[in-house]
């Protein structure tokens, strides 16, 4: 399978440079750049990419922007965004808005073309380490109204899936949740696929911060 990518960033050199190194890997076709995100529509219609590559700071309409009117389409493409910084509040945002991840500019280019692989065949790009890190360090405190929200949701899964999409806010992959939860792969992510259909989420990355504003990470579950 080939991956359709879209390139999105207004600095010419960063174009130019991941378009170097990820134009060489065999399986991705670089079918468009893009300088602002308020092009991305138009792109997206235009050249149909599995995957869009979003930076953040742009000039007119930040990527953060166009994320979360990009992931409200139908069939919209999945979208990594780029960051200078690996403990950037606005990551965060952009993982809410359903952004499958996000890589840094100065990531070796054999990690980049691994994560446009990984969100390709829909896992998000986060390890379980980055996972906990931006739970530490990044997700502010959730305010009493979201956290009141984000129990209420929780409130929906069965007692199994709420397990699971703990041991997902604590950044355990399925194999460690298996093992953790007594219960095959294959079950774990049957409940994860569950969990994702009723809460109507896009991915492990936005179950992990649904419980953290949940608060369901402060209570010794960790």
């Amino acid at each position: 399978m080939t991956i359709r990518l879209l390139i999105v960033d207004d600095d010419p050199l960063v174009r130019a440079g991941l378009t170097l190194m990820l134009g060489g890997a065999d399986d991705i076709d670089i079918v468009g750049e893009g300088t602002d995100g308020r092009d991305v529509p138009e792109l997206v219609a235009r050249f149909a990419p599995d995957v869009v590559l979003m930076d953040i700071r742009m000039p007119h309409v930040d990527g953060l922007t166009a994320t979360e009117r990009l992931r409200t389409r139908p069939e919209a493409p999945e979208v990594i965004v780029l960051t200078t910084f690996h403990a950037d509040e606005q990551v965060v945002r952009a993982l809410r808005a359903g952004a499958a991840g996000f890589v840094l500019k100065d990531t070796p280019p054999a990690e980049i073309v691994t994560a446009v692989r990984r969100v390709a065949s829909g896992d998000p790009v986060l390890s379980p380490a980055v996972t906990r890190q931006l739970m530490s360090h990044v997700a502010e405190r959730p305010e009493q109204s979201r956290s009141a929200t984000a129990a209420g949701r929780i409130a929906e899964l069965a007692q199994r899936e709420r397990e699971v999409a703990v041991a997902v806010g604590q950044g355990r992959s399925n194999a460690e949740i298996a093992a953790a939860l007594y219960m095959s792969v294959p079950t774990v992510k049957t409940h994860v696929s569950r969990i994702l259909a009723k809460l109507d989420l896009n991915n492990r990355v936005q179950i992990a911060l649904l419980v953290h504003d949940a608060g369901l990470l402060d209570d010794g579950q960790e």
